[in-house]
């Protein structure tokens, strides 16, 4: 998270913003020190650009470690706040922005950098009139080594490119969808994706139709020429500058007075994703039985939180926060670190979840788990569902190493198999130091009973017995994107794992089900799945 702050440099004499990075409550130090890391590489694209259309970066300090970023103070309001506030913009508005933003883009990667977090809420409308895009934070210059830290989860749901939320390759044509979806939600109020979470949303942007730019007025033909699946047949920024050019209005003019007239939002009919038949409730039996799970009643883990001292450095901070905005753009799920407790506690409004009504016809599916390009003993076979989505992402794992982990998630977003390896885990852990790293990432009323017992040998063994490992969690989708609804629902899974030593090397094989979905979750998903998994030699 980030907080900007309005400044003054007392050396230069001139107003500035500066924008303090907080560490994440409960972030490891590994987790922290990435954070530093990303920051200090969207210090390093931001500097390397000069453009009417960049916010201007100054300097960076550190304050115990701590990395602030200092730069141009813009009075403004983010495009999101502005299509909240007034309604969706005017063909002279949305010619404005898309010919800013463009320009802004084209400086960017001429010199390298593609943005990977075009959106509204990174568009700002300054209150002479000026239109700048800001926060690189994730932005990365296309000639150094991918940082395999972060993984492919950048970039913001509804806006990101459908090749990056696949896990392909990103390139300056990411940027160009994720203006042209800027461009649909500015003039039509409403997001190009919206889904009941975050992997629903992906989903869509990944197999869902591209919605029809019909009422995005005189930006239509620019927005359809934007968001085209294939990369290569965007349209070009130059061209999108070309195109809006007849509707600039003469220099000077104000095309954003707070007086203006707004414009009703448009209602997007949006084809709904094939969805299983939802099955009647279940009758509650008289005596439940035993839960299904055996009951961990560990003494909740506590961590001393301590406040830095304020920054002292050459500018003087005023006393009023402006606003804050997210430095780690993306998408996420807020986990605090604790212990366990018996029984998630109840939520309201819960989403319908579709029953698992039979067991899935299944495809072996060849992925890689590997770290690097060419690293051996990565690729894996597994049975899904054949229209099931795949996402890749890497972890720090606070101590235990890097692991590459392979998201497998079903169309309706509510099932999902994950396949994590840890490379060369055997030198200095165990799986008890595993299953430790799991219950740390969950606060005390967010992780429920688990059970543990005996599974399988993957062949050809490791140095410990492979263990099944099952567990409860409650979870809130977190909204990254400003200007969007509030978060939905606590949402209840149910988790089975087989950890599996092989070598030196750990694997983990996850099912991740609704709890309401529980048992046929184990029986028709995980206990089919789980056993077809083979690492590929």
């Amino acid at each position: 998270m980030g907080t900007v702050w309005a400044a003054h440099d007392e050396v230069l004499r001139r107003d500035v913003a500066v924008k303090e990075i907080l560490r994440p409550s409960g972030a490891p130090d590994d987790e922290a020190e990435l954070l530093r890391e990303r920051t200090l590489r969207e210090a390093r694209s931001a500097a390397a650009l000069a453009h009417p259309n960049l916010v201007t970066l100054y300097d960076v300090v550190q304050v115990d470690g701590e990395p602030y970023v200092v730069m141009e103070l813009v009075p403004s309001s983010s495009l999101a706040e502005v299509v909240r506030q007034r309604g969706p913009l005017t063909d002279v508005q949305g010619a404005v922005v898309a010919d800013a933003v463009a320009a802004a883009l084209e400086a960017a990667h001429r010199a390298g950098i593609t943005h990977r977090d075009v959106k509204p809420g990174n568009v700002l409308v300054a209150d002479d009139g000026r239109v700048k895009l800001t926060d690189f934070g994730i932005a990365r210059n296309v000639a150094e080594a991918t940082l395999t830290s972060r993984g492919i989860t950048l970039g913001t749901p509804a806006f990101i490119a459908p090749e990056v939320a696949a896990g392909g390759a990103v390139s300056f044509a990411a940027d160009q969808w994720s203006l042209g979806a800027t461009l649909f939600a500015a003039m039509t109020g409403q997001q190009p994706y919206e889904g009941a979470n975050v992997l629903q949303t992906i989903n869509q942007v990944v197999h869902g139709d591209v919605p029809s730019a019909s009422a995005c007025g005189a930006l239509e033909a620019v927005v359809a020429g934007l968001m085209v699946k294939e990369p290569a047949e965007r349209m070009a920024l130059a061209e999108v500058r070309r195109l809006v050019r007849p509707l600039l209005p003469e220099p000077g003019t104000d095309v954003f007075p707070t007086t203006s007239a707004t414009r009703p939002v448009v209602e997007i009919v949006r084809p709904a994703l094939a969805k299983p038949p939802i099955a009647p409730d279940t009758p509650l039996a008289a005596d439940p039985g035993p839960l299904p799970f055996m009951v961990d009643r560990r003494e909740p883990v506590t961590r001393e939180l301590t406040r830095r001292p304020g920054l002292a450095v050459v500018v003087a901070l005023s006393a009023a926060v402006l606003f804050a905005i997210g430095s780690a753009s993306g998408f996420a799920l807020t986990r605090t670190v604790a212990g366990a407790s018996l029984l998630p506690p109840p939520t309201q409004d819960a989403p319908s979840v579709p029953a698992i009504t039979e067991t899935p016809s299944l495809l072996p599916t060849t992925a890689s788990a590997a770290a690097a390009k060419g690293e051996q003993g990565a690729e894996f076979t597994i049975e899904v569902g054949p229209d099931w989505t795949s996402f890749l992402e890497q972890r720090g794992n606070n101590g235990l190493g890097p692991s590459t982990v392979v998201h497998l998630v079903a169309p309706n977003g509510w099932y999902e198999v994950a396949v994590q390896r840890f490379p060369d885990y055997y030198e200095r852990n165990t799986i008890k130091d595993y299953l430790e790293l799991v219950r740390s990432r969950w606060a005390e009323d967010q992780y429920f009973g688990e059970a543990l017992e005996p599974t399988d040998v993957l062949p050809p063994g490791g140095p410990e017995p492979g263990v099944q490992y099952s567990y409860r969690t409650v979870e809130r989708a977190t909204d990254l994107a400003r200007g969007t609804a509030p978060p939905g629902p606590d949402l209840r899974r149910s988790r089975y794992s087989r950890v599996l030593p092989r070598g030196n090397d750990l694997w983990v094989v996850e099912v991740v089900v609704p709890t309401e979905q529980e048992e046929a979750g184990r029986s028709r998903l995980f206990d089919t799945i789980a056993p077809t998994f083979r690492v590929k030699d």
